[in-house]
């Protein structure tokens, strides 16, 4: 049988490149063919082939209702025939506001857009704008998205400023970013001992989803804020993977069991906010806000922001969660699915250590969790790929990179942990079975 997702991938190299329009998809980091998508239902998509896979990135977690959810697919198709764009503004865009704002409290106003990226850019440029300060500091192995301030590695020593992780960025660019190490509190303070005067902003994912899922510790983050509150910086949580899908309050609601007053001054949400269609979000306590143009001096726009069909399909979204014991069943799904990968791991000899929260997860080939981007680079990339190719083979797709945490949707099954669990275990026994 021919395979049509070889096809399509060579027919989409002629004119996209690397066949992709995001660079994961490509399949690099692991090999091989990517799966090009047909169609999605529930906890599940088809390919090219017509092979179903349990799916367990959902667009990379928005789809936290599972695909074609009834009643946001309603509240799509509704708003689609009033039309699809005005370039001005709805009473939809106030209600997704609303709803926002009611339920992550350290917010008090907030700017839709239409990606993360657009939402982190804008965070960085407010954050300066309001300080007066031009420094940032963000963390190794934390995505803000692709703007050039935030495409940055670590310097050689202490708290250095960072080099620019893609072409186009000139040094220049990032000569105000400093890249710390997750989870040092050392380092946290001597970048704040050294610099505190200048920083405008601290930028965090509280659980990070691009070094798989590595959490910040409470005392870390309890040193964030202090260290932030004593030198004026505002600290920003980036929350487009976490927001609405690790907890209805977001990742901020669980630290803030640990840590007496605790709240970000700014939050960048994304993916879950829009149900799956291309919507995002900062915002921050009223003072901070209101120095955004049209109000205050910095600027920012864009033609497609709350988008009605996108802001439509995020309301529906976001009023689905609140339903009584929706969390605690994701949760309880989804550590469903690490408990019984660990077991089956553990069972095969196979170095194994999994967390989760909410709906979503993350699995690293080692024997203790990493705490920070240094650690997870010791994973077995070459055992990670077997894995993940070996899964696929059985149905079970989960992110092709050793670097991305996974999720869990309301739409996935004690069934389809059993047949994720009973597939690893045969993966696992296979590659230790003597040849």
């Amino acid at each position: 049988m021919t395979d049509r997702n070889l096809a399509l991938l060579q027919r989409a190299r002629q004119l996209i490149p690397g066949g992709v329009n995001s660079p994961v998809r490509a399949f690099k980091a692991v090999g091989g063919t990517p799966r090009f998508v047909q169609r999605a239902q529930g906890a599940y998509f088809w390919d090219a082939n017509g092979q179903r896979y349990i799916d367990y990135i959902g667009s990379w977690g928005p789809m936290i209702l599972g695909h074609g959810h009834p009643a946001v697919l309603e509240a799509v198709q509704r708003a689609a025939l009033d039309g699809f764009s005005f370039g001005a503004p709805t009473e939809r865009e106030i209600e997704l506001a609303e709803e926002i704002v009611k339920l992550l409290p350290s917010i008090e106003m907030l700017r839709l857009v239409s990606s993360g990226t657009e939402a982190g850019m804008s965070t960085i440029r407010l954050a300066r704008g309001a300080t007066g300060r031009s420094k940032i500091i963000k963390f190794e192995g934390c995505y803000h998205g692709h703007a050039d301030a935030l495409l940055v590695k670590a310097g050689s020593g202490l708290a250095t400023f960072g080099h620019p992780t893609s072409a186009g960025v000139p040094p220049e660019v990032v000569q105000h970013t400093l890249v710390l190490e997750y989870n040092n509190v050392p380092q946290l303070e001597a970048a704040f001992a050294e610099h505190g005067p200048a920083i405008a902003c601290l930028m965090i994912e509280p659980i990070a989803g691009n070094m798989n899922f590595v959490r910040a510790s409470v005392p870390f983050m309890r040193r964030c804020r202090e260290l932030c509150s004593q030198h004026g910086a505002l600290l920003a949580f980036d929350e487009v993977m976490s927001g609405f899908r690790v907890a209805l309050g977001g990742a901020q609601s669980l630290y803030a069991q640990h840590i007496p007053g605790f709240e970000p001054d700014l939050t960048v949400l994304g993916k879950v906010i829009g149900g799956g269609m291309p919507l995002a979000a900062f915002g921050g306590k009223r003072a901070v806000m209101e120095q955004l143009a049209p109000l205050g001096a910095v600027y920012q726009a864009g033609t497609l922001s709350g988008n009605p069909v996108a802001t439509a399909c995020g309301l529906a979204t976001l009023k689905e969660l609140q339903r009584p014991g929706f969390f605690e069943a994701l949760g309880a799904r989804t550590r469903s699915l690490v408990q019984g990968l660990s077991a089956a791991a553990n069972a095969a000899g196979v170095p194994f250590c999994t967390d989760s929260e909410g709906g979503m997860f993350g699995f690293f080939l080692l024997d203790q969790l990493p705490q920070n981007y240094a650690t997870v680079l010791r994973t077995d990339s070459a055992s990670f790929n077997h894995f993940f190719h070996a899964m696929l083979d059985r149905g079970v797709y989960f992110a092709p990179a050793l670097y991305e945490a996974g999720f869990v949707s309301a739409a996935h099954t004690e069934a389809d942990v059993q047949a994720t669990v009973d597939a690893a275990r045969a993966v696992w026994a296979g590659a230790h079975t003597p040849s």
